[in-house]
């Protein structure tokens, strides 16, 4: 599950507050949420980004999305964003893909 922060939490050699898990993804708490509701979901696969996920990663990519959706609904969200950095230019500080499921407050346009 690779080496990283998320991986290791995925692991459970981290606490993280899960509010999601599956065979192929886990869902959390971000330690430090920028919104009332910042959820991450992350698959167990080590992934740095999500420019290098490959082609049989498709249906986990999707599955990401769902999980996504799902735990949105579950915290009550109506409205929220998703948001994927890829690269450190564009904001991604671990790497290991994940999904920020942000809500609970209006979401300013453009985001950065």
């Amino acid at each position: 599950m690779g080496d990283s922060i998320f991986g290791k939490i995925a692991r459970g050699e981290l606490p993280a507050t899960v509010v999601y898990q599956d065979d192929t993804a886990l869902a959390f708490a971000d330690l430090n949420p920028q919104a009332p509701t910042h959820l991450l979901v992350i698959p167990r696969k080590p992934i740095d980004r999500i420019a290098n996920a490959e082609q049989d990663d498709e249906p986990l990519l999707g599955h990401l999305l769902r999980v996504a959706s799902r735990v949105a609904a579950d915290a009550g969200l109506e409205d929220y964003r998703l948001v994927i950095n890829n690269g450190a230019g564009a904001g991604q500080t671990v790497f290991h893909l994940h999904v920020h499921v942000i809500g609970g407050r209006p979401l300013g346009w453009p985001p950065g």
